[in-house]
């Protein structure tokens, strides 16, 4: 029996914090306590668990893990005192996804009109996987899918879907 395109594996432990503030003026006091460098436009950054993504000009969104949530959440609060800013503890609400061997890409080209051949190791693109939004970044061995946690049954559906053995677009 051929094996599937590649391997789907819901994520946990993860906690996440949208942060809507004016970049330009308070990027520095971000980037010090969430402790990541701010990303620029359309990107991610990474440093050991934690990621930082660049979700608008104006929005970012810190991955992390769990237990770390509240202490950043606190650490962004007293850095961003007096600006105008947002800091929400948005764990709940996602659902994360990995996707993961050789043929993780077309997987996930499957869903979404990303070229994943042309994607930049630090690139984070905002787009939809089949019918719902989501953002998607590549990983050690793939990518990562984030998307609403109302609509995770789907998206673990269709990538399990499109990772089915024999479906390749590729056929070598």
């Amino acid at each position: 029996m051929a094996e599937a395109l590649a391997t789907i594996s819901e994520v946990s432990g993860l906690g996440m914090i949208q942060i809507r503030a004016d970049l330009a003026a308070s990027g520095a006091a971000i980037a010090g306590a969430a402790g990541v460098d701010l990303p620029f436009p359309t990107r991610i950054t990474q440093n050991a668990a934690r990621a930082l993504g660049w979700m608008s000009p104006d929005e970012l969104l810190l991955v992390l893990p769990a237990a770390e949530v509240a202490g950043v959440m606190a650490a962004l609060d007293a850095a961003l005192a007096g600006d105008h800013a947002l800091v929400v503890d948005v764990s709940d609400m996602r659902a994360v996804f990995d996707v993961s061997g050789a043929r993780a890409g077309q997987v996930l080209a499957k869903l979404s009109p990303t070229d994943f051949a042309g994607l930049a190791e630090d690139a984070l693109r905002r787009t939809r996987l089949g019918q719902v939004a989501c953002g998607i970044w590549a990983v050690a061995g793939g990518y990562r899918v984030i998307g609403f946690r109302s609509v995770a049954d789907y998206i673990a559906g269709v990538l399990s879907a499109a990772a089915k053995p024999g479906s390749q677009l590729d056929p070598r």
